[in-house]
């Protein structure tokens, strides 16, 4: 699963705004002929990335080129269960990327229309944000 090798400080505030504003950045399809793009915005964990990257390639069969544009950077921490109040925050459990809508999450290239669109609609089961398939 994706994961930063290396991180300024180990633990993140959980930030504003989530819902609410439009990705400015990651809106275009620059690698690939095909793209998914996200209509909602969520955290997506690292998890969710790797289920649908593997829905695609085992759907596509190793053929064509696939990219996936986003990368789980922020740590979100977890206290074990029955613990008590106070005593600090948790231990980081897992990472997520933070999604915008109007943000590509994967791209595709060299393979037909009709199968990139079928592999990226699995993918968007997989996924809780809701997607849109893009053509260049």
């Amino acid at each position: 699963m994706l994961a930063p090798k290396k991180t300024k400080y180990r633990k993140a505030f959980k930030g504003r705004r989530r819902g609410r504003d439009l990705a400015t950045a990651g809106t275009e399809v620059s690698f690939g002929e095909y793209g998914l793009k996200a209509q909602s915005a969520s955290w997506i964990t690292s998890r969710q990335i790797e289920s649908a990257r593997r829905t695609m390639t085992n759907f596509l069969k190793r053929k064509g080129k696939m990219w996936i544009r986003i990368f789980p950077d922020k740590p979100v921490t977890a206290k074990s269960a029955e613990v008590p109040m106070g005593s600090g925050k948790g231990a980081v459990d897992h990472y997520v990327a933070i999604v915008k809508s109007g943000m590509i999450l994967f791209e595709m290239s060299g393979i037909e229309e009709s199968e990139a669109r079928k592999a990226m609609k699995l993918a968007e089961y997989k996924l809780p944000v809701k997607c849109k398939f893009i053509v260049k």
